[in-house]
Protein backbone atom coordinates (compact mmCIF):
# COMPACT_ATOMS: atom_id res chain seq x y z
CA UNK A 1 0.00 0.00 0.00
CA UNK A 2 1.36 3.41 -1.02
CA UNK A 3 1.39 6.08 1.66
CA UNK A 4 -0.21 9.11 -0.03
CA UNK A 5 -0.04 12.66 1.24
CA UNK A 6 -3.48 14.08 1.93
CA UNK A 7 -4.84 16.30 -0.81
CA UNK A 8 -5.53 19.16 1.62
CA UNK A 9 -2.55 19.82 3.87
CA UNK A 10 -3.83 22.79 5.86
CA UNK A 11 -5.39 26.23 5.62
CA UNK A 12 -3.06 29.07 4.63
CA UNK A 13 -5.40 32.04 5.01
CA UNK A 14 -8.99 33.16 5.27
CA UNK A 15 -10.51 36.34 3.84
CA UNK A 16 -12.61 38.76 5.84
CA UNK A 17 -14.54 41.33 3.80
CA UNK A 18 -14.73 45.03 4.62
CA UNK A 19 -16.52 48.04 3.18
CA UNK A 20 -13.76 50.39 4.43
CA UNK A 21 -10.24 48.98 4.29
CA UNK A 22 -8.59 51.72 6.36
CA UNK A 23 -11.15 51.31 9.14
CA UNK A 24 -10.76 47.52 9.06
CA UNK A 25 -6.96 47.77 9.06
CA UNK A 26 -7.16 49.93 12.18
CA UNK A 27 -9.48 47.42 13.89
CA UNK A 28 -7.45 44.30 13.15
CA UNK A 29 -4.09 45.97 13.78
CA UNK A 30 -4.79 48.33 16.69
CA UNK A 31 -7.86 46.90 18.43
CA UNK A 32 -7.19 43.17 18.03
CA UNK A 33 -3.41 43.69 18.00
CA UNK A 34 -2.68 41.50 14.98
CA UNK A 35 0.57 42.07 13.10
CA UNK A 36 0.11 43.19 9.51
CA UNK A 37 2.54 41.08 7.50
CA UNK A 38 1.74 42.10 3.94
CA UNK A 39 -0.15 44.75 2.03
CA UNK A 40 -1.55 43.68 -1.36
CA UNK A 41 0.25 46.40 -3.32
CA UNK A 42 -2.03 49.41 -3.79
CA UNK A 43 -5.17 47.31 -3.42
CA UNK A 44 -7.33 47.73 -0.29
CA UNK A 45 -6.26 44.45 1.28
CA UNK A 46 -3.69 43.21 3.75
CA UNK A 47 -2.70 40.09 5.65
CA UNK A 48 -2.58 39.84 9.44
CA UNK A 49 -0.91 37.05 11.40
CA UNK A 50 -2.58 35.10 14.21
CA UNK A 51 0.22 32.62 14.86
CA UNK A 52 -1.18 29.70 12.90
CA UNK A 53 -3.50 31.23 10.31
CA UNK A 54 -3.23 34.36 8.21
CA UNK A 55 -6.28 36.63 8.15
CA UNK A 56 -6.59 38.54 4.87
CA UNK A 57 -8.80 41.62 5.22
CA UNK A 58 -9.97 42.85 1.84
CA UNK A 59 -12.41 45.32 0.34
CA UNK A 60 -14.33 43.13 -2.17
CA UNK A 61 -15.61 45.93 -4.42
CA UNK A 62 -12.01 46.73 -5.42
CA UNK A 63 -11.78 43.17 -6.75
CA UNK A 64 -15.14 43.23 -8.57
CA UNK A 65 -16.92 41.33 -5.80
CA UNK A 66 -19.95 42.11 -3.67
CA UNK A 67 -19.51 42.69 0.08
CA UNK A 68 -21.09 39.94 2.20
CA UNK A 69 -20.27 39.87 5.89
CA UNK A 70 -19.43 36.64 7.71
CA UNK A 71 -22.46 35.65 9.76
CA UNK A 72 -20.85 32.61 11.38
CA UNK A 73 -17.96 33.27 13.75
CA UNK A 74 -14.28 33.19 12.97
CA UNK A 75 -12.79 32.01 16.26
CA UNK A 76 -9.57 33.51 17.58
CA UNK A 77 -7.74 31.37 20.15
CA UNK A 78 -6.84 33.26 23.33
CA UNK A 79 -5.27 32.13 26.60
CA UNK A 80 -8.11 33.55 28.73
CA UNK A 81 -11.45 34.54 27.22
CA UNK A 82 -12.51 36.75 30.16
CA UNK A 83 -9.21 38.66 30.17
CA UNK A 84 -9.19 39.08 26.37
CA UNK A 85 -12.82 40.21 26.43
CA UNK A 86 -12.05 42.78 29.13
CA UNK A 87 -9.14 44.15 27.08
CA UNK A 88 -11.32 44.51 23.99
CA UNK A 89 -14.20 46.05 25.96
CA UNK A 90 -11.75 48.72 27.16
CA UNK A 91 -11.12 49.48 23.47
CA UNK A 92 -14.86 49.88 22.78
CA UNK A 93 -15.69 46.41 21.46
CA UNK A 94 -19.19 45.24 22.39
CA UNK A 95 -19.99 41.55 22.91
CA UNK A 96 -23.14 39.51 22.28
CA UNK A 97 -24.23 38.25 25.69
CA UNK A 98 -22.11 36.63 28.34
CA UNK A 99 -19.15 34.25 28.03
CA UNK A 100 -20.30 30.83 26.85
CA UNK A 101 -19.05 27.70 28.64
CA UNK A 102 -19.71 24.70 26.39
CA UNK A 103 -18.24 22.16 28.79
CA UNK A 104 -14.98 21.99 26.83
CA UNK A 105 -14.31 25.62 25.92
CA UNK A 106 -15.10 29.24 26.72
CA UNK A 107 -16.27 31.57 23.96
CA UNK A 108 -17.36 35.17 23.58
CA UNK A 109 -18.96 36.49 20.38
CA UNK A 110 -18.37 40.00 19.00
CA UNK A 111 -18.30 41.79 15.63
CA UNK A 112 -15.81 43.87 13.70
CA UNK A 113 -16.81 47.29 12.37
CA UNK A 114 -18.33 45.70 9.23
CA UNK A 115 -20.52 43.30 11.20
CA UNK A 116 -18.38 40.20 10.57
CA UNK A 117 -18.96 37.76 13.43
CA UNK A 118 -15.83 37.01 15.45
CA UNK A 119 -15.27 34.90 18.54
CA UNK A 120 -12.75 34.71 21.35
CA UNK A 121 -12.15 31.01 22.05
CA UNK A 122 -10.24 28.90 24.55
CA UNK A 123 -10.50 25.12 24.75
CA UNK A 124 -9.85 24.04 28.35
CA UNK A 125 -10.62 20.32 27.89
CA UNK A 126 -9.08 17.97 25.33
CA UNK A 127 -11.14 17.17 22.25
CA UNK A 128 -12.80 13.75 22.21
CA UNK A 129 -10.83 10.94 20.65
CA UNK A 130 -11.51 10.30 16.97
CA UNK A 131 -13.54 7.17 16.26
CA UNK A 132 -11.25 4.27 15.45
CA UNK A 133 -8.23 6.29 16.58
Amino acid sequence: MVNQEPLIQGVDFICIPTRDFDQAKDFYENVLGLEMSKRWGDMPAAEFETGDLTVAVMQPDAFGLEFQRHALPISFRVADVAAARSTLEEKGVEFDGEIIDSGVCHQSIFHDRDGNTLNLHNRYAPPEAKPGG
